[in-house]
């Protein structure tokens, strides 16, 4: 990496550019591991290039540093299934042909977030990015384990409603 690349860096660049080097550790048998082995999603229909691609490309759509890559990889798993298929394959071809356009390999080779969210607005309009989009909103926030990192307690009815659970806590007022 280049000097002039590093100078002024952030750590959410480092860590977005670093994720693109360990967060889709590809083997070859039908999975993806994680580096350390803390987890890793195997694949049936679609490949583990593919589903890595999904795993990028939802971290890119919602980043959260805070949530873990095996909670992206929860919410693309629908995805590994016989009528997700031709799908996938068309709209990951879609991806690396923009990413080609703007002069990189493929998407999952970019290296910045930057550089992978251009590519992103260039797929926008189109229906795989708005399907994976559409699906992340529940399929990443539904989960129950990533609610405490955005301090979402669930819901309330049973609990009493907000009202007597500090609804009205305002200090700052």
């Amino acid at each position: 990496m280049k000097q002039d690349q590093l100078k002024g860096m952030t750590r959410r660049a480092l860590l977005s550019r670093s994720m693109a080097t360990w967060a889709l550790a590809v083997s070859g048998a039908g999975f993806i591991a994680a580096p350390d082995a803390a987890w890793a999603l195997e694949v049936a229909v679609i490949t583990p290039d593919q589903m890595a691609t999904l795993l990028q490309m939802a971290r890119d759509i919602y980043p959260h540093d805070k949530v873990a890559d095996q909670y992206y990889a929860v919410a693309v798993k629908g995805y590994d299934a016989e009528d997700s298929k031709d799908m996938v394959a068309a709209g990951i071809a879609e991806l690396d042909a923009a990413a080609v356009a703007q002069g990189h390999a493929s998407y999952l080779a970019i290296g910045w977030e930057k550089d992978r969210v251009k590519v992103l607005q260039a797929v926008e309009k189109g229906v795989f990015f708005q399907k994976v989009r559409a699906g992340l909103v529940t399929g990443l926030y539904n989960q129950k384990e990533i609610w405490p990192i955005f301090g979402y307690e669930g819901e309330s009815f049973s609990k009493g409603g907000y009202i007597d659970r500090g609804f009205d806590d305002i200090a700052w007022l």
